[in-house]
């Protein structure tokens, strides 16, 4: 197994681009945009109580632990003001100096005046200027006085520790980082079953985040996340998300993956310097083949509960095409847990060239499980479906309580414009006491709610599917 080296740029803003080359860090990414960063970080601790500084930047400040088990946070308080409104708020109650445009006689700009106001409010604004009128509009570009002004947002954080250390150890959470898993499949030809080529990606999508030399790791699977989102979070989204690059390509390295807790983890083994606005794919495994197998379903009509509805018009219905990629166990591939992302089917035309035929999201898969990929609708299988009788009936089951049952005909018209025979399963899906009474094909009992017509439809031709339900409510 091998993994192409990740240069992993992630969307939670510049986190640890205060800390320096000397800070030593650590980043899990996760699937729903969080990560974890454990830091060791250049700042010597006392041994008994002590209060110190720590420029962590945008962060969520209620996640701050202690790697340390001897060293305890016993009180922190977060700045993290370092938009315009945090700091006009700040101001208030001071006189904040103003540089206004000085017009020429032309009106155009001919330099720059300056004159100063009140801050008497920010919410809403309110300034006094020099001959005490109060204007609710900025007068020009204010310049805030240095102090007032936070660059790097920053923890001061009361420590108890149980010995002196030449270093703080530790891990809190930002957000905006996002990583999701891309799957290639080359089909080796056009029919309905045969080999096919998996290659996987683990795509990772940055922001502003910077880090030099980060352990990086990408925790695959669905994590709780509680508590409302935080104001420095919805800023973070809105000044990333947005800005992608490519990384350089990298050399292959071996990675571990391993079971933590009820997920998967994968370990980057080298160091990675992590720059703003990159996103980068990895590979996550050796390409594979597999067997694969096509399938068209057409799904049926039939409410999923309540009641059976009349419905007197013929209607096209869509012929979908999925692909399933057979996953045995005792194979690379079969015994292989396989995160949740995109799935891209690609076939070659007749000249050779990749075409894109298919493309779909997946849920997390666990080992020996088939994958199974919707491609999107058939072009040359058309189906048409059109219920020719419907009748009802009440019935009193005890006083003041009717059932309902209703009797429906239906006709599923399949064509095949292809010059091979093809199998469509016509499905029937629905809760409830229902079922097929007689039909023109022996249906198939799929599970508790699903029932299935294995329709033959040879090529260029057509073939009818009637069959009758029975539904009760």
């Amino acid at each position: 197994m091998s993994l192409t080296r990740a240069v992993l740029a992630l969307a939670a803003a510049g986190t640890l681009a205060a800390a320096g080359a000397s800070a030593q860090t650590s980043l899990t990414i996760y699937n729903d945009g969080r990560v974890l960063v454990r830091r060791t970080v250049p700042v010597a601790v006392p041994n008994g109580v002590s209060t110190r500084s720590v420029p962590l930047g945008p962060i969520d400040p209620s996640t701050i632990f202690s790697l340390d088990p001897a060293v305890h946070v016993v009180r922190s308080a977060y700045d993290g003001a370092v938009d315009e409104q945090s700091v006009l708020r700040r101001a208030v109650g001071r006189r904040l100096v103003f540089r206004v445009p000085r017009l020429g006689p032309s009106g155009a700009p001919s330099g720059n005046d300056t004159t100063s106001a009140l801050v008497l409010s920010a919410d809403p604004l309110q300034l006094q200027m020099p001959d005490g009128r109060v204007t609710f509009s900025m007068p020009g570009q204010p310049l805030y006085p240095a102090e007032l002004v936070v660059s790097v947002p920053s923890a001061a954080l009361t420590l108890e520790s149980a010995g002196a250390r030449d270093n703080l150890r530790l891990g809190y959470f930002a957000q905006g980082a996002q990583w999701s898993a891309s799957y290639q499949v080359i089909l080796a030809g056009a029919a309905a079953q045969g080999d096919a080529r998996v290659s996987g990606s683990a795509v990772v999508q940055s922001g502003m985040l910077r880090a030099d030399s980060a352990e990086v790791q990408l925790l695959a699977g669905s994590v709780n996340q509680a508590g409302p989102v935080a104001r420095d979070e919805v800023m973070m989204k809105a000044r990333t998300g947005m800005v992608a690059a490519q990384a350089a390509p990298a050399p292959y390295a071996p990675v571990g993956e391993q079971r933590v807790g009820e997920f998967h983890l994968y370990s980057v083994p080298e160091k990675l310097t992590i720059l703003p606005g990159q996103t980068t794919s990895a590979a996550m495994f050796d390409p594979a083949t597999v067997h694969y197998e096509r399938n068209y379903v057409v799904h049926g009509q039939l409410p999923f509960w309540g009641y059976l509805p009349q419905q007197p018009n013929e209607e096209d219905v869509p012929v979908e095409v999925s692909y399933t990629l057979k996953r045995p166990r005792k194979t690379d591939f079969g015994d292989r847990p396989l995160p949740g992302g995109v799935v891209r089917l690609f076939q070659a035309d007749s000249t050779g060239r990749l075409q894109l035929v298919g493309e779909a999201g997946t849920d997390h898969t666990p080992a020996g499980e088939d994958l199974r990929v919707t491609a999107g609708n058939a072009f040359d299988l058309t189906a048409r479906r059109v219920q020719t009788s419907y009748t009802t009936r009440r019935d009193s089951v005890r006083a003041g309580v009717w059932r309902t049952t209703a009797t429906a005909d239906y006709r599923v018209t399949l064509t095949n414009a292809t010059d091979s025979s093809a199998v469509v399963d016509v499905q029937e899906e629905r809760r409830g006491d229902w079922t097929v009474v007689t039909s023109s094909i022996k249906p198939e009992k799929v599970s508790s709610t699903i029932t299935r017509f294995r329709v033959t439809v040879t090529a260029g031709g057509e073939t009818v599917l009637t069959y009758r339900v029975r539904v009760v409510w």
